[in-house]
């Protein structure tokens, strides 16, 4: 009897293994915009500027550029130059703390003996789990230091050196599917409100408001990817965000309105898709209606940003106190919570789907 139990255990695991949905690599996106410094922050003695599609750090005594969205397992690509007879090195998973070697960071050294052409190089990351290794035009590369699970990116320079970067590219890896693309399983319907939800061609579809639909699993500081579509013209709708469990419309909401005023893409409707509802306007509107866009946000901590189809809109800090009623227009929500997709008013019709998130550890 005890030999069939034992086995009818290691079974029913099995099944779990095989029918559990797989990590996925996500979607990639550009932490530089080849035109300005957006989602960046300078920290020590270096002047940092934008100049030919690159960021250039020189004319000071030392110091770094830093996300400031924080990153765990990825995959990472840029082009670095490095003038001759200067230093550099690409930071990774570096607290803002101190210097990267004493905060738990790593980092790839680089340098251009002197008497010799400098030119670009094309540098490759993958940090995933404990693990950190690089490649450089390439051919293997060490990477010292290290420690943080988790941590921002950033670009030093050194006395007298001067350093170019450009096509700065990250794609989360590890991300785990909380929508197996197939039912509700994992998602909860808040009763006595008029959206209808369904799952269409792998996705959910949204028709008529107001509603929501809320993960039965809670979460505070993670990357989360998701494909959108919105199905009429200039529809309202949002990814919220530490939502309290069963609780409508709290939290902090990622916009999503394909909407803007005659003067351009850069003049929002009602925050645009991607700003931070009620915090921060998208500083531009980057998709269409009627077609699919990705969404990627990043929250961790007080810090809060969204890219739409790899383009950064949005880099919010929250500095309030905690907000008495769980939402992110008033105050501080410190999570975790629930993700949940919004029906908005009658005229809603959108889809999700791809829906993928990587959780961060706690700081």
């Amino acid at each position: 009897m005890r030999r069939n139990w034992i086995g009818s255990a290691c079974w029913a695991v099995a099944v779990v293994a095989l029918t559990a949905p797989a990590a996925v690599a996500g979607e990639w996106i550009d932490l530089f915009d080849g035109e300005t410094l957006f989602g960046w922050q300078p920290l020590g003695d270096i002047e940092w500027q934008v100049a030919d599609g690159a960021i250039v750090g020189t004319r000071g005594t030392g110091g770094w550029l830093a996300t400031t969205s924080a990153f765990k397992d990825f995959e990472l690509t840029a082009k670095v130059r490095v003038r001759a007879g200067g230093s550099a090195g690409l930071v990774l998973r570096a607290g803002l703390d101190g210097h990267w070697t004493e905060n738990g960071g790593a980092a790839l050294l680089l340098s251009q003996p002197k008497g010799t052409e400098s030119q670009w190089r094309q540098v490759q990351v993958t940090a995933n789990g404990g693990s950190i290794t690089a490649t450089v035009d390439g051919d293997a590369a060490e990477v010292v230091g290290g420690g943080n699970p988790c941590g921002h990116i950033g670009i030093q320079c050194h006395l007298k050196a001067k350093v170019e970067v450009a096509d700065v590219k990250l794609r989360p890896l590890n991300l785990e599917p909380i929508f197996n693309g197939e039912n509700l399983d994992g998602w909860n319907i808040l009763p006595d409100h008029d959206s209808e939800f369904s799952v269409i061609d792998g996705a959910i579809n949204i028709k008529n408001g107001n509603g929501q639909i809320e993960t039965a699993a809670t979460y505070k500081d993670f990357v989360l990817q998701l494909d959108i579509i919105s199905n009429g013209e200039h529809l309202n709708s949002g990814v919220f965000f530490r939502g309290p469990v069963g609780v409508f419309w709290k939290g902090y909401e990622s916009q999503v309105r394909n909407q803007w005023l005659k003067a351009g893409r850069h003049k929002p409707v009602d925050f645009g898709t991607g700003g931070i509802y009620g915090d921060q306007p998208a500083r531009k509107v980057v998709p269409n209606d009627h077609e699919w866009f990705t969404k990627t946000i990043v929250c961790r901590g007080g810090h809060m940003a969204v890219w739409i189809d790899g383009y950064q809109v949005s880099d919010y800090l929250e500095v309030r106190p905690v907000a008495d009623n769980a939402s992110g227009k008033d105050g501080y929500v410190p999570g975790p919570g629930t993700i949940h997709l919004q029906g908005h008013d009658p005229t809603t019709d959108l889809s999700f789907k791809n829906i993928a998130l990587q959780e961060y550890p706690a700081k």
